[in-house]
């Protein structure tokens, strides 16, 4: 759940690292590598990683703005579920089970429909279903996206209470703090880990939330029509929508000691306090060591970073 990112020159080129939490463990994502660190039932740590090969690296167009914040998007999707299928077949082993991976895959498929259904069925649906009493096609864009914030607002707060998302949540808390660690350039101890914030800037939380909003910018241009073209315009702006999303995170990111900045990231920085909790000494200990594996596989230094905000 979620995701941030710390910057490294290389030959003058930038680029982020980003976490996830996982069932009972963390996925740190390197330029070229991943590392899935997962605390199994017997209280032992695996790690699993996986060499990357960027969409953007075999054809270079899938960097340009916009473009860029989608397919990253689809990329960390990609890997967000093989990451989880990995961490819910560690415990499935341990009770004699394995989940498959086109198991994963339907439970994925199913995940997205939901999605569809909640933040886009329902808000597009309700707003057109009374736009009899809003004829302003702006007021009614406007409605439909504070409808679908509202929808997703219930929705964080829903899952924040079940026990299994909360156990999710503190590893994505963990996350953060470790990250926060790292940027701090302070030793990579549960010791040190222990004192940062779970709140981070950087967060898929904040994304989410972003891309909310900006679908009320973008989805007023669109005019009026039937349902039907209602309900596939939004579908098929949501790559637009991703992108322009990933834009403004980017930018605030670069810019969050400017009132602005802060201002952008705000709400986000709010909405995590129901997606990430504050982890224990052994969830921090995944975390970490999800981290250091990364680092290490890619012989990084904490010499070789600098904090996003400086970039």
């Amino acid at each position: 759940m979620g995701a941030v990112s710390i910057l490294r020159k290389e030959d003058g080129d930038i680029f982020q690292y980003g976490g996830q939490a996982v069932i009972e463990g963390v996925m740190m994502r390197g330029k070229r590598d991943i590392a899935i660190a997962v605390r199994r039932p017997d209280a032992s740590i695996v790690i699993e990683e996986e060499r990357l090969r960027p969409w953007s690296e075999r054809y270079p167009m899938l960097k340009l703005p916009i473009l860029r914040g989608f397919i990253a998007l689809i990329e960390s999707m990609l890997m967000g579920l093989r990451a989880l299928n990995y961490s819910a077949n560690q415990a499935a082993e341990a009770e004699g089970e394995e989940i498959s991976s086109w198991e994963m895959a339907i439970a994925m498929i199913v995940a997205v429909v939901m999605a569809v259904v909640l933040f886009v069925v329902v808000p597009t649906g309700a707003v057109h279903f009374v736009r009899g009493w809003v004829p302003n096609v702006f007021m009614q864009n406007l409605i439909e996206g504070v409808l679908r914030i509202a929808v997703f607002l219930l929705y964080v707060v829903a899952i924040s209470r079940m026990r299994d998302i909360q156990r999710v949540f503190e590893y994505h808390g963990a996350e953060h703090k470790v990250i926060h660690t790292y940027e701090a350039g302070v030793p990579l101890t549960v010791d040190h880990a222990r004192g940062y914030s779970i709140l981070h800037p950087r967060c898929g939380t904040s994304f989410l939330l972003v891309v909310m909003v900006a679908s009320i910018l973008v989805f007023s241009f669109l005019g009026n029509g039937t349902i039907w073209w209602k309900l596939g315009s939004r579908v098929v702006l949501l790559p637009l929508v991703a992108g322009l999303g990933y834009e403004v995170i980017k930018w605030s990111s670069r810019h969050q000691d400017g009132w602005f900045g802060r201002v952008l990231t705000a709400p986000g920085l709010w909405l995590q306090h129901f997606t990430a909790k504050e982890p224990d000494d052994e969830q921090l200990e995944v975390a970490l060591t999800a981290l250091k594996q990364v680092l290490t596989i890619e012989g990084i230094s904490f010499k070789d970073v600098e904090v996003f905000g400086d970039a």
